[in-house]
């Protein structure tokens, strides 16, 4: 795929592949942007031309086209390989190698699946009965339809299987397609069809809902060659660019929410499908916004998604919130249809979501039983532990010990407490909120280090291997300029630059063996206490626990 990927590159220039998503200016040799990940204050988005390369010295991101649009998108390199070979007129099947019977495979059924959305389509508009209920009893309009493609499946048990195989496909072909249930009829009938729709624009699988009140109300696609529920976002694609317009992401827990929320006005929509939220679909809502607003109900399952939604958001540095008033509907859907006014506005009024989760459990808790503040103080300091900002962890803190009637000194104390025990058992990984470590520092640094080996000639010892690839060599040209564009070059001595890169080396081990103790007290949560491996993970855990700098 070598081949490809440089006929791919050498068609489409990196500065028009990131200039479709981020605006470019001039710099000298270079051109210089806002980070497509929000999160510089001044431009530091840096593209060479002449290398051919991208860095975001914000994100600590750096690369080619190919983990540009990977990253930009929330895609895989295959996806991102064939969206640019789409926008650069290569044909990958002149490159595909040993993977050619995958690749085969996948296409067919990206071919089956387009079809069958088509054919679905039809089937609705000769139906009344099943236009009655997509534009009357859901109040949907045809230009929601259309965008979402939505469909019908007729009840008989074969009538697509039929189409489709007069069309040359085989069963074969229909079960990797995710068409066809056990006995190889079709998967889908007497329901109303959603494609579930890639980041690039394909089929890859459906979610079919009833059209009266029998159950399953709703029958997905299950996880094939092209779909992936762990990963699939449902909505994305009709919602990226308007998240990346507004600046924010809406996650409801229905399809129907999502669609409902499109036809409403709020764009920014989209659903996880049918399965609990996993840390791969907010990792793919990173790369568009940080900005995340979930749309949840106020129950025991609400208030756990939430926990567990703040403890991945908070290793991704994402800002989280709580959208809860429905205005008395059950859901988005119904308050949409009550009146889309409200829905935007709810959308508007979301709550932090650190607020929302210690209002629930003030609720739910007796404050004024030892017991009841004991459990309180414990999920509070759980969460507040996931907080980076100082300010505003302080800001908490202060609200917290006031709510319980202690001192501010006191909470801390306990909150220190407990991470060290959880920490030293391992049975689970509580985060001090001293000190914030993650990838993304370590791997600036290890950028600098590199660069100033390379470019910068120093000859201090580091343990970081010197890459080989052209592209990553590029990359940290571009990184030792940026990092001394504004020194003088008669300060710029051999001297100064082994200085400064002792200093940087401090940094980087520091944060690695904060990364490693990191790593070991999960690794241990995984663990028997009985196995011999337990005490080996953890006499090293606490052997990094007293290493100082």
């Amino acid at each position: 795929m070598n081949d490809a990927k440089e006929e791919i590159k050498a068609r489409l220039p990196v500065e028009d592949v990131v200039g479709q998503y981020i605006e470019l200016k001039r710099a000298g040799r270079s051109l210089k942007g806002r980070s497509p990940w929000g999160v510089d204050k001044t431009p530091s988005f840096m593209v060479s031309p002449e290398k051919g390369i991208w860095h975001d010295f914000s994100a600590n991101k750096g690369g080619d086209i190919f983990t540009f649009v990977m990253e930009v998108e929330g895609i895989t390199f295959r996806e991102a390989i064939e969206k640019l070979a789409a926008q650069a007129g290569v044909d990958l099947s002149r490159y595909q190698g040993g993977d050619a019977e995958v690749s085969k495979k996948k296409a067919r059924a990206r071919e089956a699946l387009a079809l069958a959305t088509k054919y679905y389509q039809a089937c609705m508009m000769k139906s009344r009965k099943v236009c009655d209920y997509v534009f009357y009893r859901r109040n949907l309009n045809r230009g929601t339809v259309e965008e979402f493609k939505i469909g019908y499946s007729p009840e008989t048990g074969t009538a697509l299987k039929q189409v489709l195989m007069k069309r040359g496909f085989s069963v074969a072909e229909l079960r990797t397609a995710g068409l066809l249930n056990q006995y190889d009829k079709d998967m889908f009938r007497g329901r109303m069809m959603v494609p579930f729709i890639d980041n690039v624009g394909n089929v890859i699988g459906f979610t079919a809902r009833v059209l009266d009140k029998s159950e399953p109300k709703y029958l997905n696609t299950s996880d094939t060659l092209l779909f992936n529920k762990s990963r699939f976002i449902f909505g994305l694609a009709q919602a990226k660019e308007a998240i990346r317009r507004e600046g924010y992401v809406v996650i409801v827990e229905g399809n129907m929410d999502v669609i409902s929320s499109h036809q409403a006005g709020v764009k920014t929509a989209v659903a996880t499908s049918g399965t609990a939220m996993t840390d791969q679909h907010l990792k793919i809502l990173s790369n568009l916004t940080s900005d995340i607003r979930l749309a949840y109900d106020g129950d025991e399952a609400g208030v756990k998604a939430a926990e567990r939604a703040i403890e991945m958001a908070g290793d991704l540095g994402l800002d989280l919130s709580i959208i809860s008033d429905y205005h008395g509907a059950k859901d988005p859907d119904e308050l949409i249809q009550k009146d889309p006014a409200l829905w935007q506005d709810a959308v508007n009024k979301k709550i932090p979501a650190t607020d929302w989760l210690l209002k629930k459990y003030e609720e739910r808790l007796d404050l004024g039983s030892g017991a009841g503040r004991r459990k309180y103080s414990d999920v509070a300091l759980k969460l507040l532990s996931k907080i980076k900002d100082e300010v505003e962890r302080a800001g908490y803190e202060k609200l917290v010990a006031e709510k319980l009637g202690v001192s501010v000194e006191d909470l801390r104390k306990k909150g220190d407490r407990l991470a060290e025990k959880l920490e030293t058992s391992g049975r689970k990984y509580y985060k001090s909120a001293k000190t914030e470590f993650t990838n993304e520092r370590l791997k600036g640094l290890e950028d600098s280090l590199l660069a100033l080996k390379i470019y910068g000639g120093v000859t201090l010892s580091i343990p970081i291997e010197v890459p080989e690839d052209e592209a990553r060599l590029a990359e940290l040209e571009l990184v030792f300029s940026h990092d001394h564009e504004k020194v003088d070059e008669a300060e710029m001595t051999t001297a100064a630059l082994e200085k400064e890169a002792r200093e940087i080396l401090k940094r980087y081990e520091e944060e690695s063996v904060a990364m490693k103790r990191k790593e070991l007290a999960a690794k241990l949560a995984e663990i028997d206490e009985e196995s011999p491996e337990y005490q080996e993970v953890l006499k090293e855990l606490q052997t990094l626990q007293k290493k100082r700098y």
